[in-house]
């Protein structure tokens, strides 16, 4: 077995990226509620835990709380933004509700010789202080640290920037070390993980394909399991994986809704059907989606639209299987984040995902997710390490609802999917494919464009990323070869 870490959820938009810090260092982490119950922690025997960020505020009622299970469990604790404010609080702190938020870049000086920031540090003022360059994202702020703990860094606006208590292992960090504004995040998390925590850095994805193909076997059995293939990277890495465990009791649906790239649906039919030997059922209702998104505008409505109708066309092929008991579902952390808000306390929508609390909350067949429990699908090492070697065939992401976020006449969609195809092929020839997450083509009334979404984990949209080339390249071949008016290579 592998040293594992706990990481507790208190609704950060960017949890996952912590989980994959961790992974990065080589040991196994896992996400979960922040309201799971003490024996589900003592039973999950963690080397360390770490505590999200959040929307909440400790200084409200019916706030959401640490399970005091984690903070007598004996082993070292890491809160993160909220999750140090929740923990100064409940072990005998005081927090105020800060009259001004701090959103963006901050320099923090480091203060003591702490466990966790010794010698890490990004420059030294004149006066020889150790300064750390980070990202701040918070309105509430530590104003008393709890009895034990020792001020370990600061800013001007945040005189406790961060708390330790060295005797029992406990930091606290109001910055956010998971995200790469924060320069040596990468740096305070391995620190923590590997030499506070004393985790054994044994664990890598190889060992995770294995364990869960081994896992989906025990888990189902010799029964049969469908899955939702939208051709998207989450899907195809799950159908992979399920594929390898299971074989042919694996039964693919891959529903074409019309929005798709121009022939993405014959490739997906090949890369899966031909090439990879699963399989697939395909189903063409174009129709039935574009005539229930027309005239739609808000983007969180068509969300819901996809979604329902995908699930209404998923049931019908389901009903025809009478031998599936299982429904597996690629959704990855992410997706599962965003959608979180609704219903749940301590956490906010960020959107919703048309997988997430779609097919797997209304579908009969009994929902198993073992095959995306920890995969980040999007990442092409992820991919790599699956050995799904065809992956040029797999789309780039938000295959999902895709284009159906835009205007979803008939006559739009036909040119946005060749635009979108002239967009990622000329991405791939100019071997600019790997570097950027995904390209977008907008369609104006007048022209279309293309901007980059990076390839990087927090996925801000920069159209600067792209390539001036590139982009050109894109604008003139769209032009030559689908539209007949002048086109501009900007980006939208």
């Amino acid at each position: 077995m592998h040293d594992k870490i706990l990481i507790l959820d208190f609704g950060s938009q960017v949890t996952q990226l912590i989980a994959r810090r961790v992974r990065e260092a080589n040991v196994y982490s896992e996400i979960h509620p922040y309201d799971v119950d003490a024996s589900f922690i003592r039973d999950f025997a963690p080397k360390g835990v770490i505590l999200s960020g959040g929307p909440s505020s400790v200084t409200e009622t019916d706030t959401p709380r640490v399970p005091q299970a984690v903070f007598e469990l004996g082993v070292p604790v890491l809160g993160i933004c909220y999750g140090m404010q929740a923990m100064a609080e409940q072990l005998g702190g005081k927090v105020d509700n800060g009259h001004l938020r701090e959103f963006g870049y901050a320099e923090v000086r480091a203060r003591n010789h702490t466990s966790l920031l010794e010698g890490i540090s990004d420059f030294t003022t004149p006066e020889g202080h150790g300064m750390l360059k980070v990202w701040m994202s918070h309105g509430d702020k530590v104003l008393e640290m709890p009895p034990g703990f020792a001020l370990m860094a600061s800013t001007e606006s945040c005189p406790i920037a961060a708390m330790a208590d060295e005797q029992r292992h406990f930091y606290g960090l109001q910055w956010h070390p998971e995200v790469t504004h924060t320069v040596q995040g990468r740096a305070m998390i391995e620190r923590f993980v590997l030499k506070i925590c004393g985790a054994g850095a044994d664990w890598e994805m190889g060992n995770y394909i294995d364990e869960a193909v081994a896992k989906i076997r025990e888990q189902v059995g010799q029964e049969h399991v469908i899955l939702g293939l939208s051709g998207g990277v989450d899907s195809s890495v799950a159908a992979a994986l399920l594929h390898r465990a299971i074989g042919d009791q694996l039964t693919c649906v891959f529903v074409d809704h019309g929005l798709l790239r121009l022939n993405e649906a014959e490739q997906v039919m090949a890369l899966f059907a031909d090439n990879l030997g699963v399989k697939v059922i395909h189903v063409d209702a174009s129709e039935v989606f574009l005539r229930k998104l027309t005239g739609v505008t808000d983007p969180e409505a068509k969300r819901k639209i996809i979604g329902a109708e995908f699930v209404e066309v998923f049931q019908t092929e389901a009903g025809k299987l009478s031998d599936a008991k299982w429904l597996a579902q690629g959704t990855i952390y992410p997706d599962v984040i965003e959608s979180a808000g609704k219903g749940k306390k301590g956490t906010h929508t960020i959107k919703s995902h048309h997988n997430v609390g779609g097919p797997a909350g209304n579908a009969e067949p009994e929902a198993a997710r073992t095959a995306a429990r920890t995969v980040q699908g999007r990442s092409p090492r992820t991919r790599r390490e699956a050995r799904f070697a065809a992956v040029d065939g797999v789309s780039p992401p938000v295959p999902g609802p895709g284009s159906g976020r835009a205007d979803s006449r008939r006559s739009e969609a036909r040119f946005r999917g060749p635009a979108a195809s002239r967009g990622r092929d000329f991405h791939r020839d100019a071997a600019y494919h790997d570097r950027q997450g995904n390209r977008q083509v907008v369609v104006r009334p007048d022209e279309p464009g293309v901007r980059g979404v990076p390839a990087g984990e927090e996925r801000r949209r920069d159209g600067r990323r792209a390539h001036l080339r590139v982009r050109g390249r894109v604008a003139c071949g769209a032009d030559a070869g689908l539209h007949d008016r002048a086109l501009g290579a900007s980006a939208a």
